[in-house]
């Protein structure tokens, strides 16, 4: 088993010309059995490095940072910041992956992500995993990220950027200082002056700021996905609430959902207990 991450990269295409898409991979590069991890709106690819550990064994993973965070480029055309955009690019690793089907692990956008392309007529996706996202978004959950994302705070040292991560991120649930730090490490990056900053496009939460928040209604794409889909819900979630997983599990592809409790949105999947659900989803029978 491969033990460290391998950093790679790829080029996707917007309407404004090519952008550099970056993404770790781990475990054997032969392995057909691939798992694509997709991450949050503001978070990047190396969330996922605990859990992607854990499935080297038994999985070819690949973690993208979606553009415009992480070690990706961002776009020319700050318009360009939406889920077709999301979903053209990582199309494209899926080809680079070179698999007939992949399983999907998607933390909140990184879900929605997911379900857009499972819905899809001849789709690739094997299993779904939703980390705590669902076809239904509720307004107040929209307004609480509203506050946060897209904003470009300075911070004069990493502790002082750590301080900041602890406490945006607080639902993640009970972490420990080594894994506070992790997240940390790859969420910022040193400036000219020395101080840090977030390592994502302010441009990603324009949309936030440029239009009316209302409840977002995404069933009828639900009910068009057919493969096995496991839900993950933090018990303290604002953003996926206990009625919209008890309707996902009676209609559409009827999944099952697992709640962990201490965390709301989104579980940091950092746990063994957490990581063991969805290891027993991937590698059960068909």
């Amino acid at each position: 088993m491969d033990a460290k991450p391998r950093e790679c990269s790829y080029l996707g295409l917007s309407r404004s010309g090519f952008h550099r898409i970056a993404y770790v991979e781990w475990g054997e590069p032969s392995n057909r059995r691939t798992l694509v991890c997709v991450h949050g709106l503001t978070r990047n690819g190396r969330d996922f490095d605990t859990l992607a550990a854990a499935m080297a064994d038994a999985y070819r993973v690949a973690c993208p940072d979606v553009v415009g965070r992480g070690r990706s480029e961002w776009l020319a055309d700050k318009t360009g910041y939406d889920m077709p955009q999301y979903c053209a690019d990582l199309n494209a690793l899926l080809a680079r992956l070179d698999g007939d089907s992949v399983d999907w692990l998607g933390t909140s956008m990184g879900g929605l992500i997911g379900m857009a392309l499972a819905a899809l007529p001849g789709a690739p996706i094997r299993r779904l995993i939703l980390n705590d996202i669902g076809p239904f978004i509720p307004k107040s959950a929209l307004e609480r990220i509203a506050l946060f994302v897209g904003k470009d705070p300075q911070f004069p040292d990493l502790a002082a950027a750590e301080s900041y991560m602890r406490e945006v991120s607080a639902p993640f649930g009970r972490l420990s200082d080594r894994q506070w730090h992790h997240l940390t490490i790859h969420a910022v990056k040193q400036v000219a002056d020395g101080g840090w900053r977030l390592r994502y496009d302010p441009a990603i939460g324009d949309a936030f700021r440029q239009s009316e928040i209302k409840d977002v209604d995404l069933w009828a794409l639900w009910d068009r996905i057919s493969c096995p889909v496991l839900v993950l819900r933090g018990r303290n979630s604002d953003l996926l609430l206990p009625e919209t997983t008890a309707e996902m599990a009676r209609r559409g592809p009827k999944s099952r959902c697992v709640e962990f409790p201490d965390c709301g949105h989104a579980p940091a999947l950092m746990a063994p207990e957490q990581i063991a659900v969805v290891r027993e989803f991937l590698l059960s029978p068909p």
